[in-house]
């Protein structure tokens, strides 16, 4: 299934794509793509359901962000070898994380704000995976039971305030509009290799990014076996798994993202997103 969110901000309805391309509304069955509603059994309720019976979504709403109510987002740096190699960046022993905070979280057509004394907004398309199952100290081998299901992430980075300012990455992780997800979440039966997956990403029509999920040094089970010895997972949390390389921080010379430029990024079967880039508000 593809499930996702629409509406305006702040009110997004549950929906659900259909093989046609029209989106049904699931409001009458579930309150939106959130919690309970991506534990199995609930996943498995929704799979039952005839689209044909949901009523169709009439006009070109707005896509939400295609999942509600993230208690957390998740991020992993430095897990593709060639863009550790492109920022200078050693291979890390151990997987790398940093959180991006849940207000960055944005519709995946949303406009993307530069924030205020940015120099330095880069872009980097990742896969995102969607806990379904919570829980604590996972096996790798029951590591994909645990997974609701796949979305494409823009993990958008402020590079000075993330690596030249005192602290922790986190601060250039989390600007608002920082962490666009969707357009909608591809349940797991419908990925049955999340480490075979094409994903790239271009800005004004030049691709900067065109590379696979095959080349993660820390695969998909391994981050949410990882990731569980340190805190629970919960239904609806999102990981962010990091970036292949193309990064603006790595081009010689460097480029970084200006006002009145548009991102299209996407990954194999998860879908597209399109980001006019604009300055925050004054």
């Amino acid at each position: 299934m593809k499930l996702l969110r629409f509406g305006d901000a702040g009110s997004e309805k549950p929906g659900l794509l259909d093989a046609n391309g029209t989106i049904r509304d699931l409001s009458g069955h579930i309150p939106d793509i959130a919690g309970r509603a991506l534990l199995p059994e609930s996943l498995a309720d929704l799979k039952k359901i005839d689209p044909e019976t949901l009523p169709a979504v009439s006009g070109d709403p707005r896509i939400g962000a295609c999942v509600g109510s993230v208690g957390k987002f998740i991020c992993i740096g430095l897990n593709y070898s060639d863009h550790a190699a492109e920022t200078g960046a050693e291979v890390p022993a151990e997987p790398v994380i940093f959180n991006k905070w849940t207000s960055a979280i944005c519709g995946p057509n949303d406009d993307v704000e530069i924030p205020r004394g940015s120099q330095k907004t880069d872009w980097e398309v990742e896969l995102g995976v969607v806990i379904g199952k919570g829980g604590r100290y996972i096996d790798e081998a029951d590591a994909l039971s645990h997974v609701a299901g796949y979305c494409v992430v823009n993990d958008v980075s402020e590079r000075e305030f993330q690596l030249e300012r005192c602290g922790t990455w986190d601060k250039g992780k989390g600007c608002d509009t920082f962490g666009p997800l969707g357009p909608w979440l591809v349940t797991a039966d419908e990925v049955p290799n999340p480490q075979a997956l094409g994903l790239w990403l271009e800005v004004d029509g030049k691709r900067y990014q065109n590379g696979s999920t095959e080349t993660m040094v820390y695969p998909v089970v391994h981050l949410v076996s990882y990731l569980s010895r340190f805190m629970s997972l919960q239904p609806g949390d999102v990981i962010s798994t990091g970036t292949p390389p193309g990064v603006g921080m790595g081009q010689k010379p460097q480029v970084y993202l200006q006002p009145g430029q548009v991102m299209r990024l996407g990954i194999e079967g998860l879908g597209e997103q399109r980001q006019n880039v604009v300055a925050a508000p004054v």
